[in-house]
């Protein structure tokens, strides 16, 4: 059997062989044994998963799609895209494989890029409509979050939509419904969303970033076809690029998992961020090392298919990481920041309305991040630093790790043209309460920093970042 046709019924049999609503899109071992899940509220977690969704690499496998579709006997698909994508290369790759293979299906190319719930109900109002037995994304992260929410709410009609939004905003609860395969072509290097049960959006009653994440979210199969990413406009793949070193250092120095707490007193309940692990460490470090090496040139050479075909597999492979692990502070403090932007406008985005792209909101405060949370496991501060290049790691003193890792980010960041902080964004110290108020609700991400922090931290962060060279 070719390796290809062993990939095919593995998708077919994945698909069907497990019918837990928690684990409807791959399969999550049930554990066994004299272990059981303590019912006292402040236990330590004792226990991590793993969940990725199935992943096919190599420069042209978007013409698979169709075949794809027809083996898992999808006979409705809802294909999302955006506005942009759909008049690019990799729409057209994706619309000519679902016509030779005969895939009966409707696009949706209303996709908003950084969605809010409007757009979501949007969207999932377009598959309620259709009957769709099967998705398919096609772009960035806004436009598989958008599709993974969409299958979400078709297929629980009867759900309210807070009901799965994380706690505090929404109710956070637990999805037991069974979701639609997914399948996920990715034509940025950024979010890591085709490995991830995680769905982010503008929450407009609150002017807040806010997320939905649940393991049954993930994409059954993401198509990793790294021609799609030659189409990248520079600052798109700059943003995009700092999104997946945001989500390796993040997920590398997040707290470890058996210090979460509670411990769930039912495996449903484990949620997808865990903390960091033996095995998510090793995805971080992997997206770490093909950063340091091929990030600046896929930004500055567009034609450079190395450089981009690695940066593509380094936000695959961190997406694995952090999406078992989890992201910490860059990301609980971006979400305001993107929530609450005014008029910036940024080169390379075709949208007509102020927009702080996730990349660029995540970044802007990483150094300060970093420096914050440097004292609490140093080792690892040190070792990111040094896998993004610093040179002098056998002199570096522990204590200096925050600083030196901060000092490393800030060299990268100036090398990559990255705006100098949040002032040139638009916000003054009198926008630090705000942006503190909607940094506050984070709690899905915020708890998992390895370094506790009060509103008075929060708001030294964003002071510290108000400018960053």
């Amino acid at each position: 059997m070719s390796s290809r046709s062993q990939i095919v019924n593995l998708i077919h049999s994945v698909g069907s062989s497990c019918r837990c609503p928690a684990h409807s899109q791959t399969f999550s071992p049930i554990i066994t044994g004299p272990h059981r899940f303590s019912t006292q509220p402040n236990t330590n977690e004792y226990a991590f998963e793993m969940a990725c969704s199935n992943i096919r690499y190599g420069p042209g496998v978007t013409q698979e799609v169709g075949q794809d579709l027809n083996n898992i006997k999808a006979t409705n698909v809802g294909v999302y895209t955006d506005k942009t994508v759909a008049k690019l290369p990799a729409m057209k790759a994706t619309l000519e494989s679902l016509s030779r293979h005969k895939v009966n299906f409707k696009v949706f190319e209303d996709v908003r890029v950084e969605p809010t719930n409007e757009s979501f109900i949007q969207a999932a109002d377009f598959a309620k409509s259709n009957g769709f037995d099967a998705f398919l994304a096609v772009g960035g992260g806004s436009v598989m979050d958008t599709c993974k929410a969409a299958n979400l709410y078709a297929s629980d009609p009867s759900a309210e939509f807070l009901d799965y939004v994380s706690a505090p905003i929404g109710k956070g609860l637990p999805v037991r419904v069974p979701l639609m395969p997914l399948i996920a072509i990715p034509t940025t290097s950024g979010t890591g969303s085709e490995t991830t049960g995680v769905a982010v959006f503008d929450y407009l009653p609150l002017n807040a970033k806010v997320g939905i994440a649940n393991r049954a979210l993930r994409p059954l199969l993401g198509l990793i076809d790294p021609l799609h990413t030659l189409t990248m406009p520079e600052r798109v793949a700059a943003f995009s690029g700092f999104d997946v070193l945001c989500h390796a250092l993040e997920s590398f120095t997040a707290i470890n998992y058996h210090e979460r707490q509670p411990r769930p007193v039912d495996p449903i309940l484990r949620p997808a961020y865990q903390g960091s692990n033996p095995i998510s460490d090793v995805w971080a470090r992997n997206a770490l090392g093909i950063l340091n090496k091929y990030f600046a040139r896929s930004v500055y050479n567009p034609d450079d298919v190395e450089a981009r075909s690695e940066m593509h597999l380094a936000a695959t492979t961190a997406g694995v990481g952090f999406g078992n692990a989890g992201v910490h502070l860059c990301h609980g403090l971006s979400y305001s920041i993107a929530g609450m932007v005014k008029e910036y406008k940024p080169v390379d985005y075709s949208e007509n309305f102020p927009i702080i792209p996730h990349g660029l909101s995540v970044v802007i405060t990483a150094p300060a991040v970093f420096e914050f949370t440097g004292k609490m496991c140093p080792e690892k501060h040190l070792e990111g630093a040094e896998l993004l290049g610093y040179d002098k790691i056998r002199s570096a003193k522990r204590a200096d790790a925050g600083k030196i890792l901060s000092d490393t980010l800030k060299t990268v960041m100036d090398r990559l043209k990255i705006p100098n902080g949040l002032s040139a964004l638009g916000y003054g110290t009198e926008d630090i309460p705000g942006l503190v108020k909607g940094a506050i609700p984070q709690d899905r991400v915020n708890k998992l920093a390895p370094r506790p922090q009060s509103e008075a931290d929060l708001a030294g962060i964003y002071e510290n970042s108000l400018t960053v060279y």
